[in-house]
């Protein structure tokens, strides 16, 4: 999943301040076009003739979710303080879970990726599975927030999750456990060819970086493989950071309204980057995982030509979110703007597709093989020659 943060000054049409039986607040609209005679008219029969204990914050929650929902887009949502308190956590690179980062696409919830060395990888989830039920529950039109939340749990709990993997149907049982990851591995192949891994861009994945190529200088490396698969994305900031470190001038991503068609803001390389020098080839590893902030980096080193893309085509997650705190807590995500690449590539409609398709199998998934990083380093050792 790239997060932007930022204060907005709005307010809900309704807000109920105190949620009883006898006195329920602001039950009208500031909005002279818009009728809630009917949806309280519901509440009110619920409230009086319900046979059972109704708990109105839940109501109130519920109302608000449906209400959020209704726009269709899955990563416009709401989220209760529970699941807002989880979201921060995952972005300070510590949750509880399974490790895999969730979205939904098609109106399906899906594996966007495991997390390297996670329960959820090791477990054998993959990219792109489709979660049709968890512990039982069908995620028939279910939404993010509470696909997550369900997934998420105490450590040392198991969570069951049946699995669409290209027509066929598994079952999978993990132990969660507390996750913590750090967004940049590094190491240096074949004594030449430098190797950086991003697994997310949070606010420290820039200095990570910049860290790896003085050391890949200080050893003379002669070609970088970047390697965002199964990278979900991150923060914005942090990608066009990271675009900078290679890319010397020139656009890294446009931000667009598709409902006003117009540009909002366009992002530019800082020129203030590490590994500049374009003798010093770059192979960019993407996959079905890579996806928004991956997104716009790989596109933006494609576009300018800093380097190719190896593997297969991304995830195609290419909306912009704001996040806005609300008075109890809970928080909304809304959609604001979507990402397009500096060639005019709409990420959530196209994905970014590779210069050079190699595929992994199920079989060299196996035997611990890996034919995309090895097609990689040998187009930098055939670019060297």
């Amino acid at each position: 999943m790239a997060f932007i943060f930022g204060w907005a000054f709005g307010h809900l049409d309704i807000q109920p301040t105190s949620c009883t039986s006898n006195n329920i607040t602001n039950k009208t609209s500031k909005s002279a076009n818009v009728d809630f005679g009917i949806f309280w008219d519901v509440w009110d029969k619920v409230v009086t003739t319900y046979d059972g204990k109704v708990d109105y914050q839940k109501m109130v929650q519920g109302a608000i979710n449906g209400m959020v929902a209704s726009v269709g887009d899955p990563y416009t949502l709401y989220m209760t303080p529970e699941q807002t308190k989880s979201f921060d956590q995952e972005l300070e690179g510590s949750i509880n879970g399974i490790g895999a980062e969730v979205g939904i696409k098609d109106s399906k919830v899906i594996i966007i990726s495991p997390i390297s060395e996670s329960p959820a990888e090791k477990a054998g989830i993959m990219a792109n599975d489709i979660v049709l039920a968890i512990d039982g529950i069908d995620t028939t039109g279910m939404d993010l927030a509470t696909a997550v939340s369900k997934i998420r749990g105490e450590v040392g709990s198991k969570v069951k999750l049946n699995i669409e993997r290209v027509g066929k149907q598994l079952e999978y049982e993990v132990i969660r456990a507390k996750i913590d990851t750090k967004s940049v591995i590094w190491s240096v192949k074949d004594n030449k060819i430098g190797y950086i891994e991003i697994t997310r861009f949070d606010s420290n994945t820039t200095s990570l970086v910049k860290q790896a190529n003085s050391e890949f200088k200080e050893k003379g490396v002669k070609g970088i493989v970047l390697d965002l698969r199964n990278n979900p994305g991150g923060y914005l900031d942090s990608a066009v950071e990271v675009s900078s470190e290679f890319i010397k001038s020139g656009l890294v991503v446009s931000e667009k309204s598709i409902e006003k068609d117009t540009i909002q803001q366009k992002y530019y390389a800082s020129g203030k980057g590490t590994l500049l020098d374009t003798s010093i080839p770059v192979v960019v590893l993407t996959n079905g995982g890579s996806a928004s902030a991956s997104e716009i980096v790989a596109g933006a080193i494609q576009d300018n030509k800093r380097g190719i893309l190896i593997g297969e085509k991304t995830f195609g997650k290419g909306s912009v979110q704001t996040v806005q705190s609300l008075a109890d807590s809970s928080s909304i995500r809304i959609t604001i703007a979507h990402w397009f690449t500096p060639n005019g590539v709409n990420i959530s409609k196209e994905g970014i597709k590779p210069d050079i398709e190699v595929k992994i199998t199920e079989d060299d998934m196996a035997n611990q093989k890996d034919p995309q990083l090895d097609r990689a380093l040998q187009y930098i050792k055939d670019k060297l020659k």
